[in-house]
């Protein structure tokens, strides 16, 4: 019972700072799950969740019973999904309160320290692929990396935040749950659409948000099946690309930019405490590998969630 509590605890925990992530720009929620070790069983629950639902509305109303949806049901990690979501929505509600001020007033030291997590994240996709990479492997990282890059420095637009055009953007936004190295907030930011929707969080804005709701549960549903096969058919060249977003994205956190034109600067202004907060975000990534790892070998495998993604096919 105590290790269940614990566990649920962990979850909970993990849950949140996915939640937190995805309220950050640049920050991909996705990257988080990758690195606390719960990526893969919330894209495989994910999958079973919505094989399930489909099932249900095929079968039930022919007659043919509850029995498969069922089946694929009970293949969800309730255990893992119910405390993480729990854990997302909480604190994305908090953050979406908390930092928007911070981010508002010390954009600098703000990136400086996502900088830095996102850079250390980047060892969690390189693991993972495992073996030497090939050359065509680094070629193929480099080009999406430099994609990455061109599509980070466009400059945000303003856009009339009509529910039609909400719900597309939340059906793409939404990929960064599934997808490590984009960030959904960095989406909606480029296109005008992240002070509304912080706005709309805040302000319990219940039509907004359940347009919001409705096009991330389209999108997710379109998007989660078709990297859940990726996984399981192209596993390296999948990690391999999902390298190159990440490194890409790093673009879009460098400290120093233009805040409305995205144009790189160079280093200006109290740069110590600049690199400071950079460290302190490496140093925060570090750690939770590094109790990831640890935990991992003081457990057996079979209570061990991030086995599953440090196993390469």
């Amino acid at each position: 019972m105590v290790t269940s509590a614990r566990s649920y605890l962990a979850h909970l925990v993990r849950g949140g700072l996915i939640g937190t992530a995805e309220v950050v720009p640049g920050v991909s929620g996705g990257t988080i799950a990758l690195v606390t070790g719960i990526y893969e069983a919330l894209i495989g629950s994910a999958g079973h969740l919505l094989s399930g639902l489909r099932l249900a509305v095929v079968d039930v109303p022919r007659g043919a019973g509850f029995s498969r949806a069922g089946a694929e049901l009970r293949r969800v990690r309730w255990d893992v999904v119910l405390p993480a979501l729990v854990g997302l929505v909480c604190a994305a509600l908090l953050a979406a309160k908390l930092l928007e001020p911070v981010l508002e007033q010390h954009p600098v030291s703000a990136r400086a320290v996502f900088f830095g997590l996102v850079l250390a994240s980047l060892w969690v996709p390189i693991s993972m692929v495992g073996r030497s990479w090939r050359f065509s492997e680094v070629v193929t990282a480099v080009l999406v990396a430099a994609l990455a890059f061109v599509l980070t420095s466009l400059p945000p637009t303003s856009v009339s935040p009509n529910p039609l055009f909400v719900a597309l953007a939340a059906a793409v936004a939404v990929c960064a749950l599934v997808l490590p190295g984009v960030s959904g907030s960095f989406f909606l930011l480029t296109l005008g659409l992240y002070e509304p929707t912080l706005s709309a969080l805040n302000d319990r804005d219940l039509g907004y948000i359940a347009t919001f709701a409705l096009g991330a549960v389209v999108g997710l549903g379109l998007f989660v099946k078709l990297l859940q096969w990726l996984l399981d058919h192209h596993r390296r060249r999948t990690l391999v690309v999902m390298t190159g977003v990440m490194a890409g994205c790093l673009r879009a956190l460098w400290p120093w930019q233009g805040e409305e034109s995205r144009t790189l600067m160079a280093p200006s202004g109290d740069v110590g405490t600049v690199v400071l907060f950079f460290l302190l975000g490496m140093g925060a990534v570090t750690a939770v590998l590094v109790g990831e790892h640890l935990a991992l070998r003081g457990r057996g495998s079979d209570e061990a969630p991030t086995e599953e993604i440090t196993r390469v096919s």
